[in-house]
Formats: C-alpha cells, structure tokens, sequence
C-alpha cells in the first residue's frame, strides 16, 4: 500500500517532459520576485516569459545553458494529505491488529470526517531548460519546458459501519500535462532614436489530460497513464522597449487557443495570455511589475481561472551573491496571495544557482531551483 500523501515532485515532472499555472515556468530567479519576467528575465529563461528579452544581454555574454530547472507548488487548504496519510496509517494498523479495535475505528471514523468536505488538493510541477546564443544580430534560443497540474477531491462515504465506510470513501485525481519545445527568436531595433527589441517563438506542444478515482487506503498523488492528447504548433510574441534604465514590455504567450477534453469529461483550454511588463533594472538592483490583461480559462467546468498581478525586486551585490523577494495577488481569487523570496550565487558570473521559495495562506506553499553556466 503506498501510503505517501504526494509522490507527484520531480519525477512527475520528469514525466512530463517525455509525455499551473497555464504558463508555469519553474526558474530560481524570477521565482523568487514574485513570478515576474516580462520586462526583467534574464536572456537564458526569456522564451518562458517574453521572447523578446533573448536580444537584450552584455556584450560580455557569449552562450548560456540552463540545465536544470526545476519547481513544485502545492495548495492544501485543510491539510488533506497529511490526514490521508494519517489516515492510511491507522487503516494499515487496523487491518494488522488481527482483531477489531474500538479506539482505531474512532480514529479511522475521525480522519474521514475531517477529510468529508474539504477543499481540493491542487499540485503543480514543472521542469525546463534552455540553451541560448546571443548575437547582435538574432538572438537564438533552443529550449523546452513541462509541467503537470493534479487536482485531487475527496468522497467519504456516510456509511455507520467503519470499514464498509473507508472502503467506499474515494478520491478523484484529475491531471493535466503539458509540453513545449521551441526555438526563440529575437532582434533589437532602434526606432526613431528608441530601442526596442522583439522577439518570437514558434514551438511544438504536448497537452494530456489524466483521471484516476482510487479508494482513500491506496490513494497516491500519482499519474502514470494519460487518456488523452492533443499536439500542435502555436507561437508566442514578445516586445520590449527600453528607455535608459527603464523597460516596457509585452508578451502574448499560445497565440493559437488550444483545448483538451478528458475522458471524466472535463475540458482544460490553453488560451492566449497576454502580460505588460514594467521595470527599472540598473546594474546592482531590478524592480518589477506584471500584470496578466487576460485571464486564463485552465478548467472550464470547475471555477479555477486566474489572473495574476505580480511584483518584485533584486539586490545584485557585485555580480556574485543576489538577494530577491516578491509578491503576486491573483485577480480572480482562485489562488491566495503570496510571499516569494530567494537567493542566487554566481561566482565569476559562470555559474549560477538560484534558490526560491513562496508562501500563502492556507497552506499553498512553493520552492523552485535553477542551474544555469554562461560564458
């Protein structure tokens, strides 16, 4: 009996890749500033948020490689994998005592009736790379991302005998699976004395959807088999302008709506997210703000849009350590708002580790990391 809450991690997102958060984009540093990138990614991770930003780089940057990064959020407001856990554990010891218990069958009896009418379970994990050379003349950019979403909702069963109850007590997974290969293009112009830079990215994508319903004693946050998939080809633009040390910036992410049907039913659309980017950014410190001007649908038959505004900011101390923080807020409420924050080291400005983590209420909580070498 597999009785770990969340196997999901990083082998799902492994997964994935072979097979959010509609733009889910698993980087240590933008992470850490409140998922913003629009106008402040760095060249190596601009076609997960604003192609355009691959032409905007030092003259001293010749090749950029991520490899990994890597990233798992998770949205548990009442502790449901804990108390299924717990739960699995009494249910094991019960089946063991080789007689009936009075004091397990209350506890068996008291972690369904906290489990009865709690909120979904909502996990995300995601992996991407990326390899990257600028030039003065086209920035190119060869990557790949994937990501999963589980959502899991849990049935407990109104029977008065204890075992016939956990028996028929139930939880449904419903998963979607995402991957994209593409390769970003992107060019700075100067237009009647500005600079601007924009870029493109036409990219190859997987969707897949998944539904499992598996009784409460062997549930385990896992999909394995998808039972459906849709590939196609769809493009997204970006544009950034740059005035001094300030930068406006737009990103239009899956120009091309695309839409997968379960076979539980249940719909997931990938429509067009269009993102304005503002940001100051000077060499030793970068303050900036998104704001989502469309919503994303993700699950048409359940109430889970979202729409996020975001901001953060970077202190950079001397090319060598980065401290960063954030905050995004979710427009249309589906997500809780939430504290990000994190760190990077690059010694010698080669390679580059950055760590972040973030934090809402009702225990929505997530961490991302990223390896990146530039030369």
């Amino acid at each position: 009996m597999m009785k770990n809450g969340i196997s999901l991690g990083l082998v799902l997102a492994f997964t994935s890749l072979a097979s959010s958060a509609a733009n889910y984009a698993p980087d240590g540093r933008s992470n850490a500033m409140g998922n913003i990138g629009v106008a402040t990614a760095d060249y190596l991770v601009a076609p997960l948020y604003n192609p355009a930003l691959l032409a905007v780089f030092h003259e001293s940057d010749d090749i950029g490689i991520l490899l990994p990064a890597i990233g798992v959020n998770a949205k548990d407001a009442d502790s449901s994998l804990e108390t299924i856990t717990d739960l699995q554990d009494t249910i094991e010891d019960y089946e063991n005592s080789g007689s009936n218990s009075a004091d397990l069958e209350r506890d068996i009896n008291n972690y369904l009736d906290d489990l009865d009418g709690n909120a979904p379970v909502n996990v995300t994990a995601g992996v991407a790379f990326a390899i990257a050379i600028p030039s003065n003349n086209v920035s190119v950019s060869i990557y790949g991302r994937g990501y999963v979403e589980a959502i899991s909702s849990i049935d407990v069963d109104g029977s008065t005998n204890t075992q016939v109850r956990y028996e028929n007590s139930t939880v449904e997974v419903t998963g979607f699976g995402y991957t994209e290969f593409g390769v970003a293009l992107a060019k700075q112009y100067t237009i009647y004395g500005e600079s601007f830079a924009f870029g493109v990215t036409p990219k190859y994508q997987i969707l897949q959807t998944y539904s499992d319903t598996t009784n409460v004693e062997d549930f385990d946050l896992e999909l394995e088999d998808a039972d459906s998939e849709v590939t196609a080809f769809n493009v997204d633009l970006g544009a950034v302008w740059m005035k001094n040390n300030f930068r406006t910036a737009l990103a239009v992410k899956d120009i091309l709506a695309q839409e997968i049907k379960s076979e539980s039913g249940r719909t997931y659309e990938m429509n067009p997210q269009a993102t304005l980017g503002l940001a100051y950014a000077v060499e030793y410190f970068t303050f900036g703000v998104d704001v989502d001007l469309t919503e994303q649908t993700r699950y048409v038959e359940l109430e889970d849009n979202t729409q996020f505004a975001r901001v953060g900011v970077e202190f950079n101390a001397w090319h060598w350590a980065q401290l960063r923080a954030g905050y995004e807020h979710d427009i249309q409420g589906t997500m809780e708002d939430s504290l990000t924050a994190g760190i990077g080291i690059s010694p010698f400005g080669t390679l580059n580790l950055d760590v972040a983590g973030s934090y809402g209420s009702d225990n929505q909580v997530g961490a991302s990391a990223s390896l990146s070498f530039t030369f």
